[in-house]
């Protein structure tokens, strides 16, 4: 579990799983990841990996065991539906190594919700009940079947809108750090032009994250240099040199915050 130090003093990271053999073949794309790694910057939260696994639990087992070592928090979307290869209720169980079965609270909102909507709660839709021993459910505010957490992972659907609703029910029980900040830099040179002075300023300013990613659009060829950090003063000092020697060079910049 997150150390619940003050947010100043430390770095809370976190991880996504996308479950699904759906996203390995194509078939679907995913759209959580980006919306989850926007999100969880703007509670302090940094996503540090992100993995994507088939329906197979001892994949998912794996994974959720590998990523729930080594992060503060870890997220999984998709898998908690009513047919067979929903898997991920009983894959997370195993994982942690516990039982799993009809959930009393979550069959008591699934009945109203079926009941009300004049829908059968079949056998299959019972599934979506089935939650690990000694998990808490996390709230479904669009469909009613609800997520879980276990400990530090969170189960939630993999349908975007739905996804999000459950994410915006816990995220006022996450404890984040320092939340990172972002600065471009859309400078008209090729990348290769820059990337000298680039490696220089890294390592001038370690704790300033730089990329840079190149650009082609109306027969110019250019580069966005991206630079991230949660220290705003060497943020802003990296920033300044860098466009300062952009300038320099004679490149068109545009500079954006």
């Amino acid at each position: 579990m997150p150390d619940p130090k003050p947010a100043e003093t430390k770095i809370v990271t976190a991880a996504i799983l996308v479950i699904g053999d759906e996203i390995l073949s194509g078939r679907t794309q995913d759209k959580n990841m980006a919306w989850l790694a926007g999100r969880l910057n703007d509670i302090g939260v940094q996503l540090r990996e992100a993995r994507v696994v088939p329906d197979i639990e001892a994949e998912i087992v794996a994974a959720v065991n590998a990523l729930r070592a080594k992060f503060d928090y870890v997220f999984t979307t998709g898998g908690i539906g009513p047919t067979h290869d929903d898997i991920t209720a009983d894959s997370i169980a195993a994982a942690f190594g516990v039982g799993i079965d009809h959930h009393p609270e979550a069959m008591a909102l699934l009945t109203r919700h079926y009941e009300t909507s004049g829908i059968e709660f079949n056998n299959a839709r019972k599934r979506m009940a089935r939650i690990p021993d000694g998990a808490s459910l996390v709230n479904n505010p669009v469909s009613k079947a609800p997520g879980f957490r276990i400990e530090n992972v969170y189960v939630m659907a993999g349908v975007p809108t739905i996804m999000q609703a459950m994410f915006e029910e816990i995220a006022p029980e996450l404890v984040g750090g320092p939340k990172v900040l972002s600065r471009t830099i859309g400078a008209g040179l090729p990348e290769g032009r820059v990337a000298e002075k680039l490696g220089a300023l890294q390592e001038t300013y370690p704790d300033v994250s730089m990329g840079s990613y190149p650009y082609f659009r109306q027969g110019e060829v250019g580069t966005n240099l991206v630079l991230r950090s949660i220290d705003k003063t060497a943020l802003d000092a990296a920033y300044d040199d860098l466009a300062a020697y952009l300038k320099e060079e004679g490149a068109s910049v545009v500079e954006t915050t």
